[in-house]
């Protein structure tokens, strides 16, 4: 099971939801970056279980680097950086072995591992392995900053609930302090009330997740596979209920014409050329524009719901009714913020990397 990210900036995940813990290994960090166990848990606080409207698993998600920082700052070793599982209840999942639960990896991880997969609470294939992501994506965002970029990330829509036109500035004053990573206060009621007729009824509910990065550099990415999309893209896909990635205008731009979609270029008062639009979201020919980046990634809804399902007993191949326990969010996107923003951190900095804007040194 390959769980591999990134070329120079590369990022290996280890662990399973029920064992012992989750981890990450970096390789290709420059040496000199200054880096903390605290800066990397601001970031793992952002995501982790416990908080409101979300599951009632509790975990500390305390992190611990083992490897690759002395002296308070990178060596240009490999990092290594571990997370304990605390809160384990593994009861629940026995009767899963044989009623695969619809929604989730249970069926196709038994199917290519031969029975031989951890089915506690989905072990790999589950978002407790989002946590060593965000936590390796901590030390690509403090890279990041070092150039000036900014990542912000808000949960734009919920259900049929949406959020338009928020700006920057919204996203940095409104997302840190809002329970449901909503940059419109006021939406921010409506997203909840929508949540708890959800929770009430035994379900759940989807949602898409702005990203925007500001103060790119143009010349970033490669075209064709290599491309500031395909990398991002990839990244937010292989996030657990991820289910579609758009940047700019994206799929809206079928019902456009190339008159209304071309973004035209024009001298800012500093001298920089710029687009007086961002319809391609800040990324032409795979390559960075110098505008900022703009992407969504939809989330299905939460797959473990309260209400009765039907699946197939694998063992007896009866059609049987499935209850799922356990300790579920009902949306997974509200969560999922700093995984996306995360995503585009770890592709980000790899690509800045490769196109010699971070130098493998940093200065003193």
């Amino acid at each position: 099971m390959n769980q591999h990210y990134g070329k120079l900036f590369e990022v290996q995940l280890a662990g399973e939801s029920h064992g012992l813990g989750v981890g990450a290994i970096i390789q290709g960090c420059p040496a000199g970056l200054p880096l903390s166990e605290d800066d990397i848990q601001a970031e793992l606080d952002k995501r982790k279980p416990g908080q409101k409207l979300t599951t009632a698993r509790r975990e500390k998600d305390q992190v611990h680097i083992k490897t690759g920082v002395f002296n308070g700052k990178t060596t240009g070793a490999p990092i290594l950086l571990w997370i304990d599982n605390q809160d384990v209840q593994s009861a629940s999942y026995e009767k899963l072995r044989e009623t695969p639960r619809p929604g989730h990896a249970d069926f196709t991880a038994h199917e290519k591992y031969g029975g031989y997969n951890d089915y506690r609470g989905s072990g790999p294939f589950s978002a407790r392995l989002t946590a060593p992501l965000v936590a390796a994506s901590a030390v690509a965002r403090k890279l990041l900053k070092t150039e000036g970029i900014e990542i912000l990330g808000h949960v734009q829509q919920l259900g049929g609930l949406k959020v338009d036109n928020a700006s920057d500035d919204d996203l940095r004053t409104n997302v840190p302090d809002s329970a449901l990573r909503c940059a419109d206060p006021a939406m921010e009621k409506r997203f909840e009330k929508s949540l708890q007729e959800a929770l009430k009824a035994g379900d759940s509910l989807g949602a898409v997740i702005e990203c925007r990065v500001l103060n790119l550099p143009a010349g970033v990415g490669e075209p064709r596979a290599q491309s500031v999309e395909s990398l991002i893209g990839a990244y937010c896909l292989a996030i657990p209920a991820a289910k579609g990635v758009e940047f700019g205008s994206g799929f809206a731009a079928a019902a456009m014409r190339g008159s209304e979609h071309n973004d035209t270029y024009e001298q800012d008062e500093n001298g920089k050329i710029v687009t007086t639009t961002n319809h391609s979201g800040g990324t032409l020919g795979g390559i960075t524009t110098g505008m900022p980046l703009v992407f969504r990634v939809a989330f299905k809804p939460t797959s473990s719901i309260k209400k009765t399902q039907v699946t197939l007993n694998t063992k007896t191949k009866a059609q049987a009714e499935l209850n799922v326990t356990g300790r579920h969010d009902p949306c997974v996107a509200l969560r999922a913020v700093p995984i996306v923003e995360a995503a585009a951190a770890l592709a980000l900095a790899d690509l800045m990397l490769q196109a010699q804007k971070i130098p493998k040194v940093l200065k003193k």
